[in-house]
């Protein structure tokens, strides 16, 4: 088994969203909490790359911005390669952690500053990590990590609005890898790029993993994109993990009616006639989440004991999942 690199343990993040205190009093309301993050526990080996998947609004990004340091969790823990990275503090107190880790951003139009020129965009962790001394030698590293990504050392010299949407995510590529990392966070780098370039990106990435030795924990709700990445995969559903395991279990042989749901609803390329059922009904709110298991709204196997009582995770073979249709073992048969 591979070192684990990214241990996280009983992840939680809440965001108070209540309305200002004059107007709770005025209209007697209470806080309002929303739980985006609620006990989440997974762990990425060296060289891995594992997947959240799930819909919108289940909490994924938040994971992705939580490993970075971009938020700081409300409770639980994380460790990156034997480091305490749970809080601001921590992080301060291990600061090799913070630069051994980038993130690949979603938007590769809002996440380049316009007014720079690629060179000053890519050369930035350089010169505030100090790996490389003098401009001429920062020069010559940032032509060769553009020309690493697939771009030119040329187009050091242009503005980011110069460039498609592909080409705009190579350099954000480029400026993650300036740092010199051994762990990208990638929070959904194709959603908004074209399907044919969406493939460029990905076997770039792929490409780069196997050159560097990189590991990346990979956000997406696509589960094709996810399917050709992943080495393992997390299912999120309202904050939690209702399934994780080795990727060629989790889409040959799933277990949790969520995770069925999802792989119900990808199209049939092998027009073998089976009719695809699209997931029914809309994630919950998390402001005001079910009660017991969060998913037995729009569960077709939901028991009394589901609407009471949240599931606990189970092995079961090479996977986690956090069912009570599962351990009770009364899952009807999946024909995948």
């Amino acid at each position: 088994m591979t070192d684990s690199l990214l241990k996280v343990d009983n992840l939680v993040r809440h965001f108070d969203v209540s309305p200002p205190w004059l107007n709770r009093v005025i209209e007697r309301r209470p806080r309002s909490v929303v739980k985006a993050v609620d006990g989440v526990g997974f762990e990425i080996g060296r060289g891995e790359t594992f997947s959240l998947v799930g819909e919108s609004g289940c909490g994924k990004s938040t994971v992705a911005r939580l490993v970075v340091g971009l938020y700081n969790p409300t409770a639980g823990s994380l460790e990156f390669d034997g480091m305490d990275i749970s809080s601001g503090a921590a992080r301060s107190r291990n600061r090799t952690a913070q630069r051994r880790m980038q993130m690949i951003f979603q938007d590769p139009y809002a996440s380049l500053n316009p007014r720079w020129r690629v060179m000053d965009i890519v050369a930035e962790p350089i010169r505030f990590n100090r790996l490389v001394k003098g401009d001429a030698a920062i020069r010559e590293r940032v032509g060769e990590l553009l020309e690493q990504v697939g771009l030119s050392a040329a187009d050091g010299e242009k503005y980011p609005h110069e460039f498609s949407g592909g080409q705009r995510q190579r350099i954000s590529i480029a400026r993650a890898l300036a740092g010199s990392p051994e762990f990208l966070v990638c929070d959904e780098p194709t959603s908004a790029l074209d399907v044919s370039v969406q493939a460029q990106i990905l076997n770039l990435m792929k490409k780069l993993q196997r050159e560097l030795g990189l590991t990346y924990l990979f956000i997406s709700h696509d589960l094709a994109v996810v399917y050709h990445v992943s080495t393992k995969v997390g299912v999120m559903y309202l904050g939690r993990l209702v399934e994780w395991g080795e990727t060629e279990v989790i889409f040959s042989a799933p277990r949790h009616p969520y995770t069925r749901m999802l792989l119900d609803a990808i199209p049939d390329l092998d027009m073998s006639g089976r009719a695809r059922t699209p997931v029914a009904g809309e994630v919950p709110s998390p402001i005001d989440p079910p009660s017991g298991c969060a998913f037995h709204p729009r569960c077709p196997l939901a028991t009394d004991r589901c609407r009471q009582e949240a599931p606990r995770p189970v092995s079961v073979g090479a996977a986690m999942v956090a069912c009570h249709a599962v351990e009770e073992d009364r899952l009807p048969e999946w024909h995948g």
